[in-house]
């Protein structure tokens, strides 16, 4: 469990989150998948299996958010007409996976695990859901923008088509935003438990970003094994066959029991 110093516990809870998870937050990176992301080598199958798995990660969030609307540590950082990203990522479903979307979405068992644990502290503790809101919306508004770009051009996407997840439309200043975000969220009263409890969640919620990056890129690199054999298969189908998404899973779990040990500290 993290330890608050005494010199940490008077720091604003933003600076807090960032001392806290500067090294998680540096693997998360440094991920195969977010590798290739950073080197504009993303291709398409590798961004509709990340979209499918930040659909399931954002709905789980951003319903828990909603449902928590009015509490004393959700309320000052609620910004869903601004930040909201369940409605891009349907249209960028669509997009990529026609009108028939939602029958083709297909996640690894890490993604399952981390929206469940969106779900129960949204259930059991929603001071806790600050912790995952300001990693990812703070993300998404930092680099993400400059993944945008990455994944367009390695894309060859003509227009915004395809990338309504990287476009905030409510943000008209990113930096603006950020600071008043970050001011709104050091004026939350916690208690010295609960801030230590929101710094673990905040390292956990790095963690649980790089299980499912490495899921993903486990799950892509079975099925792409398993393509080049069978000869025949369609190609128009944006993911393989269910029995071999059913095998690719299945190892993803079994290849990340370890791993799970050793990002949890």
């Amino acid at each position: 469990v993290y330890s608050l110093s005494s010199k940490t516990y008077d720091s604003d809870l933003s600076e807090q989150i960032k001392a806290a998870t500067q090294e998680t937050h540096v693997r998360a990176e440094n991920t195969d998948l977010m590798t290739s992301f950073q080197k504009g080598q993303i291709t398409r199958t590798q961004y509709k299996v990340l979209l499918c798995s930040l659909y399931e990660i954002y709905t789980a969030l951003e319903e828990a958010l909603d449902r928590n609307s009015s509490h004393p540590a959700v309320a000052p950082i609620y910004f869903p007409q601004e930040l909201d990203r369940t409605e891009a990522l349907e249209r960028d479903l669509e997009f990529f996976l026609g009108s028939q979307w939602r029958s083709k979405v297909i996640v690894p068992a890490a993604t399952h695990r981390y929206a469940q644990r969106l779900r129960e502290i949204g259930k059991v503790k929603p001071e806790l859901l600050v912790a995952h809101a300001y990693t990812r919306y703070l993300g998404d508004l930092s680099g993400g923008q400059v993944l945008g770009k990455l994944a367009q051009k390695a894309m060859e996407l003509e227009g915004k088509d395809g990338l309504a997840f990287f476009s905030f439309p409510g943000v008209s200043s990113a930096n603006r935003f950020k600071q008043l975000y970050r001011s709104r969220m050091n004026s939350i009263e916690l208690s010295e438990e609960q801030r230590r409890e929101v710094l673990q969640e905040a390292v956990d919620a790095f963690n649980f970003n790089i299980q499912v990056f490495d899921d993903l890129q486990k799950m892509l690199s079975v099925t792409s094994e398993s393509a080049e054999k069978p000869k025949g298969t369609s190609r128009s189908t944006p993911f393989p066959p269910p029995s071999s998404v059913q095998l690719t899973v299945g190892l993803c779990v079994g290849l990340l029991t370890v791993g799970i040990g050793l990002y949890n500290f």
